[in-house]
């Protein structure tokens, strides 16, 4: 089978995470890597033996050997990127978010299906296996009507006002920051899982830190700066909280936070219904919680033979072999790069169309905190 040669925008920490899943997934190339400054670029590729590095991403693009992009890099810039690689006849594969607004995420979706290219949004939580279960077992009816969801995603890296990071800036990363980087991962997870959308939402946010110390040198994610800072005005916000409704009858709460002290990447759900709950921790993936009104409550251990059979497809290693946030990103690039091999293949994974589900929720929550009402999600 030939290769599918692939380019990397951005060689920051989700470039590298993405560089990393590529490798592991079969009859794929990684050919070049864009990067803001050539030492950032030829030092990540020479480690993986990638042939080429550049600063200016259309040089990758005018290349006719390579046939898909990943876009990795700070959110302002996903649009653009984005919509240069759909020009440029390239399949794309964003970080999330797909753009900075509504509007521009409209148009690169429908860029997207006007120039017939595959697509995908990297909402790479969906392929873990025991999300996967949970989804299964929600449309097997195993839990009955969905009454409820409700949970949280909370972190720690930006508890000091000594923390920075790009996406504290406006102008990097979007109006929304807390819900935006890791809110909107929680949101896809509680539409993807129960197949319900949120209709209405009430939302509030708050920034702790008005200020933070800007280092004057670079910082990588989830790392603190060495350098001294200077003050710096802060308007994207550290927290937020929503109680929504899904469907017609469905209610539920979340909050996210950057600033929960001990909670490293702690996204937590559970789902509700009629019959049963569910649970699921992205600190302990391999692990699911049932719960029963009349029967003892279970804990699932995540094992391929025990799991539903449609589950079990996103499962690779047998029971006891855990399988963690490395292998959700095999999981989808396995599947988008499937579907462009085959075009007949189904998009068995978040589309750019999610991209723009997820902006609408975003605008509907920065909507409500502003004007602190009730505020309908556009369909």
């Amino acid at each position: 089978m030939k290769k599918i040669k692939v380019a990397i925008l951005g060689t920051g920490f989700m470039g590298r995470v993405h560089l990393e899943g590529l490798r592991r997934t079969a009859n794929v190339e990684v050919a070049g890597i864009a990067g803001r400054t050539l030492e950032a670029a030829q030092k990540l590729a020479s480690g993986f033996d990638v042939p080429k590095a550049v600063t200016d991403y259309h040089e990758l693009l005018a290349d006719p050997e390579i046939d898909a992009v990943h876009v990795c890099t700070p959110n302002a810039l996903h649009y653009q990127m984005s919509k240069d690689a759909l020009l440029a006849n390239k399949h794309v594969l964003c970080e999330k978010p797909l753009a900075t607004s509504v509007e521009a995420s409209k148009e690169i979706v429908d860029l997207a299906a006007e120039r017939k290219l595959r697509n995908a949004i990297c909402h790479n939580l969906r392929f873990y296996p025991m999300v996967q279960q949970m989804r299964r077992m929600i449309e097997d009816g195993d839990l009955g009507d969905v009454l409820a969801v409700q949970g949280r995603y909370f972190q720690d890296w930006l508890l000091f006002p000594t923390d920075w990071n790009w996406r504290i800036e406006e102008a990097a990363g979007g109006e929304l920051r807390t819900m935006g980087d890791i809110g909107s991962h929680w949101f896809d997870l509680a539409e993807h899982l129960t197949g319900l959308r949120v209709s209405s939402l009430c939302c509030d946010l708050q920034t702790f830190h008005k200020t933070r110390k800007r280092p004057t040198g670079s910082v990588q994610t989830f790392t603190q700066s060495a350098t001294p800072g200077v003050d710096t005005p802060v308007s994207t916000e550290d927290y937020g909280s929503v109680i929504f409704h899904m469907g017609d009858r469905a209610r539920g709460t979340m909050a996210a936070s950057q600033l929960a002290a001990g909670r490293k990447n702690g996204l937590m759900i559970e789902v509700c219904g009629s019959k049963a709950s569910v649970a699921w921790s992205q600190e302990r993936p391999d692990e699911l919680w049932v719960g029963h009104r009349d029967t003892a409550n279970s804990i699932y251990i995540k094992d391929p033979g025990l799991m539903k059979p449609a589950a079990s497809l996103y499962a690779d290693l047998p029971g006891g072999h855990s399988e963690g946030y490395d292998d959700t990103f095999k999981q989808i690039f396995r599947r988008f790069y499937a579907s462009i091999a085959d075009p007949s293949a189904p998009a068995d994974y978040p589309q750019f169309a999610d991209g723009l589900r997820g902006m609408k929720i975003m605008h509907a929550e920065s909507e409500s905190n502003r004007t602190r009402a009730w505020v309908d999600v556009a369909k």
